[in-house]
């Protein structure tokens, strides 16, 4: 059988690279009689199981099964097609790939030219802000951004001068005018005589590259305060920007090692991050987050995390992010997310905090559900039943989005499950319904906490939160003893409510783990609050000692959930003497409470509390 035009590609482009030199860019390999050995890029592993064979051309991980040849290496470490793994190889053996598709000789050489014309420009801009006429936008890198020149130079930054001198520099070697046209990098004004002129000016210039490394499009940022403050290349025929994440190509080992990947905002946030260490940041370009974008991310990790300011901006692209990820989630696949408390962008964040706390965010980051929750809830009025029901339609409605079958149907289990303890939908305490004999069984009756037998939190009084709060900063340890057990209390209703969220938070944190230190740091956001709690002073000026005060503390605690209990306890002695049908099922959580409260009881009198 003759062999196609592609076979003998394939064939010229193993006899001309080694297996191992690709292989070697991105695992340690040592000789071993003669293979290679080294650890496994495909799965964890603390003792070398993967081989490379050079004579014979192949890749064998005795581990986890991976086998394979230099192009399928290519295809599957780096995440790309099995064209574009030929292309990016045949490139470096200096082979001729032939046409495969609809699409001619002609058009493929016009493709390629385009990506020569792109990386020409980025050469024009790095060499521009080296000179006298780039020194604004070298400044600006160097001095307001903290770049040294070995990020400047990997990340291929320049700068864009007033004029026309891309225009002039690239006709000047040959480039057709239509060809910069087309490519975004010239203009012209359609209702003005005046020649065509260079897009990008007065800018500092962020190349954007595809997966191989090509120059596609470029970023171009304003050095003041004017507008637009980022200006995009316009989409051309090697650029879409809804399919393209920026830094993926730069990304991808670091994220694929660590099985993560940041999203962020903008191209100044992926490069700090990457200054700091982590070297998995991408971001969309100048659009919000689409599929195509996602469905990229998840090829590298299953679970990007989404970084977004804490301000309300932030909080509005959170949920239009939730839109485009419901329709196409399946299991496995999913995003978590982080909100930067601070006000701060990533780049702002950890220029004055550290990369310490950015990892502490990337580590409590919150999954999808809670963020599709708190979309569900958010500016809703759930006073009526009939608010009630609207909420609970609207919420299955966005839960029906979800194509995949088996990942609907678990989000339709914990949004049921939110709404239940959100309502107490079914409870004979909260739902008239009880008197027609919906009555809840004690399964129904799911505690709040492994501490509690409740239905609904008690609420947490002004005097003992005051208390927890105030001790708390005087001893940052306490924090971790009641983080847990404060879940089971409603707070919501305090002023002190976000001193405390804020307080549980920063607490754990290296940099804040002393008492003057945390009290600085609330006194960012809580001046008023913090300045007005005399408990401070009192808790000094008496030097009560710490048991003493976790005495104070958790008597005050015991004290509310008798109080909650004790009314539950009567609800439901009323409701087995109206429903006797139903006594028995309401007579078991009766009993269930009477044992909660004894047991608070015997660990007061015993001095456990």
């Amino acid at each position: 059988m003759a062999k196609t035009d592609l076979q003998n590609v394939l064939e010229e482009i193993k006899a001309r690279i080694s297996i191992s030199d690709i292989i070697a860019q991105y695992v340690k390999l040592q000789k071993r009689g003669r293979d290679y050995i080294g650890l496994c890029p495909f799965h964890h592993e603390k003792t070398p199981s993967f081989t490379v064979n050079t004579q014979q051309g192949f890749y064998h991980c005795f581990g986890c099964g991976e086998h394979g040849d230099v192009i399928t290496f290519e295809m599957k470490h780096n995440g790309l097609t099995f064209m574009d793994a030929v292309h990016k190889l045949a490139d470096k053996a200096g082979v001729t790939v032939p046409t495969l598709s609809k699409e001619s000789v002609e058009e493929q050489q016009k493709r390629k030219s385009l990506y020569e014309i792109m990386g020409m420009a980025a050469d024009y801009y790095e060499k521009k802000l080296r000179l006298s006429v780039g020194a604004a936008g070298l400044a600006y890198f160097k001095n307001r951004r903290g770049l040294t020149d070995e990020t400047i130079k990997k990340f291929r930054l320049g700068y864009a001068p007033n004029g026309s001198g891309l225009k002039a520099e690239l006709i000047s070697k040959g480039i057709a005018e239509d060809d910069l046209t087309s490519l975004g990098l010239i203009t012209k004004n359609e209702q003005s005589a005046r020649p065509s002129y260079d897009f990008f000016y007065e800018r500092v210039m962020i190349p954007i590259m595809d997966k191989r490394g090509n120059v596609v499009a470029f970023g171009g940022r304003i050095m003041d305060k004017s507008e637009p403050k980022y200006l995009n290349s316009p989409e051309t025929p090697i650029f879409n920007k809804r399919r393209i994440l920026y830094n993926m190509n730069n990304a991808y080992e670091p994220a694929r090692k660590a099985q993560r990947l940041i999203i962020c905002e903008g191209y100044m946030d992926v490069i700090a991050l990457d200054c700091f260490g982590f070297g998995y940041a991408v971001a969309p370009l100048g659009t919000a987050l689409t599929e195509d974008q996602i469905l990229e991310a998840w090829k590298v990790c299953p679970t990007p995390t989404l970084c977004f300011d804490g301000d309300s901006a932030g909080i509005k692209a959170a949920i239009r992010s939730v839109d485009r990820v419901l329709p196409i989630l399946r299991a496995g696949y999913s995003v978590k997310y982080i909100f930067l408390k601070e006000k701060k962008d990533p780049d702002e964040l950890l220029r004055t905090l550290g990369p310490d706390v950015f990892e502490k965010y990337l580590q409590n980051a919150k999954p999808l559900v809670d963020i599709l929750w708190h979309k569900c809830k958010m500016g809703k009025e759930t006073q009526t039943p009939e608010q009630k029901a609207l909420l609970e339609k609207e919420t299955y409605d966005e839960v029906a989005k979800i194509a995949d079958v088996q990942t609907r149907n678990y989000y339709m289990q914990e949004m049921k499950k939110r709404i239940y303890y959100e309502f107490g939908k079914g409870s004979v305490y909260k739902n008239s319904s009880a008197k027609t004999g919906h009555i809840a069984n004690k399964a129904n009756f799911a505690p709040n906490s492994k501490n509690t037998n409740f239905v609904h939190k008690p609420p947490l009084n002004d005097l003992v939160l005051r208390l927890i709060v105030s001790a708390i900063i005087l001893y940052p340890e306490l924090a971790a003893k009641y983080a847990e057990r404060l879940l089971c209390f409603d707070t919501k209703q305090s002023p002190l409510s976000k001193v405390l969220d804020e307080i549980l938070e920063i607490a754990g944190e290296k940099e804040y783990a002393d008492s003057e230190n945390i009290t600085d740091r609330l006194k960012l956001n809580y001046k008023k609050e913090i300045d007005g709690l005399w408990e401070i002073n009192m808790l000094k000026s008496q030097n009560i000692s710490l048991p003493d005060i976790r005495h104070q503390i958790d008597t005050g605690l015991a004290e509310i959930q008798l109080k909650q209990l004790d009314s539950e306890i009567s609800e439901c002695s009323a409701l087995m003497k109206e429903q006797p049908n139903n006594s028995d099922e309401i007579y078991v959580r009766y009993k269930a409470l009477i044992q909660e409260r004894n047991k608070i009881l015997l660990q007061i009198s015993d001095g456990d509390i």
